[in-house]
C-alpha cells in the first residue's frame, strides 16, 4: 500500500485545483494516517482474503407486508402519555436555533 506524504497531498489538491494550506494538508494526512491504520487492521482479520466483496449490502428480496390490515391505537389515549400536546400533536422541546 503506497503512503500517502505531504508532496502527495499537495500534488491531489493542486490537480483539484483546491490548494490546500500547511494546517489542512496536515489535516488530510492524518486522517489518511487512520484510515490506512484501520485498513491495515481489517487486513490481519483471518480469512478476510477469501470473503466475496458486496456490491449491495442490503437483502436481495426484501420482505414486504401482505397487505393485512391491523388495528391502530386509539391516539386520544396515546396524547394521554405526553405532558403538552396541542391539537392532537406532542410539543417537543426547541433544540435547533
Amino acid at each position: 500500500m503506497s503512503k500517502f506524504t505531504k508532496e502527495l497531498i499537495d500534488d491531489y489538491a493542486n490537480k483539484l485545483l483546491i490548494g490546500l494550506t500547511e494546517e489542512e494538508n496536515k489535516t488530510v494526512l492524518d486522517e489518511f494516517e487512520v484510515i490506512e491504520a484501520n485498513m491495515e487492521l481489517i487486513n490481519k482479520i483471518e480469512g478476510i482474503s477469501e470473503v466475496e466483496p458486496m456490491h449491495f449490502p442490503y437483502i436481495k428480496d426484501p420482505i414486504i407486508r401482505n397487505g393485512d390490515v391491523c388495528e391502530n391505537e386509539n391516539i386520544e389515549d396515546l396524547l394521554k402519555n405526553s405532558d403538552k400536546v396541542s391539537d392532537r400533536e406532542i410539543e417537543v422541546p426547541k433544540v435547533v436555533d
